[in-house]
């Protein structure tokens, strides 16, 4: 009974991050930068802001993660977010490699601030990572790993074309494109281990969806520093 109680609470979850996933890919379609992106029209001062912005929010990522796995109950699940954090931790450098080669410099990115929906992205992030057993941190990784997986790749390719740049300039995309599938795998198993009632299905699709729009206003807010 307790089974069959577990696989109904997984696919109700399921289900939650199918539909914030549905609200979070048409909401970034309407975002400036996305909009111009998909329609052949980026420039390379959007490329180099989001670039920029990108890089002040992803340095947080593995200490975020970190704090998150050092107040999991569950053995298995902090060790997967442990190994989570060591894969991510140094991201920020390929955005600085990428800023440089799309022609900007690097002590400019590496002073840079983070925006407004990087700022609340950042501090929700380490609200949620705080709490006790914060498994609802698996839908914010749902959303994340489910942009690098599903998108990162086709942007990486249609920003190089736009604008004319070699792959040393989106090797950061590019790089999310390939191996987020990967991590996609690592949340499927991690969502089975962590979802064995209804409270925690409802607080990943919560989550999810706080950081889908989180993500989408960092987005928003590239220029407005």
């Amino acid at each position: 009974m307790t089974e069959v109680l577990d696989i109904a609470h997984l696919e109700s979850a399921h289900r939650g991050l199918a539909r914030a996933w549905i609200e979070f890919e048409s909401g970034l379609a309407a975002v400036p930068v996305i909009a111009r992106l998909l329609s052949g029209r980026l420039r390379i001062e959007d490329y180099r802001s989001l670039l920029f912005n990108l890089r002040q929010q992803v340095v947080d990522g593995g200490r975020w993660i970190s704090r998150a796995a050092s107040n999991l109950e569950h053995e298995e699940l902090r060790s997967l977010f442990i190994r989570h954090a060591a894969a991510e931790h140094r991201d920020y450098r390929m955005l600085e490699d990428n800023y440089v080669a799309a022609g900007g410099m690097r002590e400019e990115i590496r002073g840079g601030v983070k925006n407004i929906g990087s700022e609340a992205l950042s501090a929700f992030m380490f609200h949620a990572a705080s709490q006790a057993n914060p498994v609802g941190l698996l839908g914010a990784m749902f959303v994340i790993e489910g942009l690098g997986n599903r998108m990162a790749g086709p942007w990486a390719e249609a920003i190089r074309m736009q604008l004319a740049l070699d792959e040393d300039a989106v090797s950061f995309l590019a790089y999310h494109g390939a191996n987020d599938e990967d991590h996609l795998a690592m949340f499927d198993r991690a969502l089975a281990m962590a979802v064995i009632d209804a409270a925690t299905a409802t607080a990943v699709v919560r989550h999810a969806r706080i950081v889908a729009r989180l993500y989408r206003l960092q987005l928003e807010e590239l220029d407005n520093v």
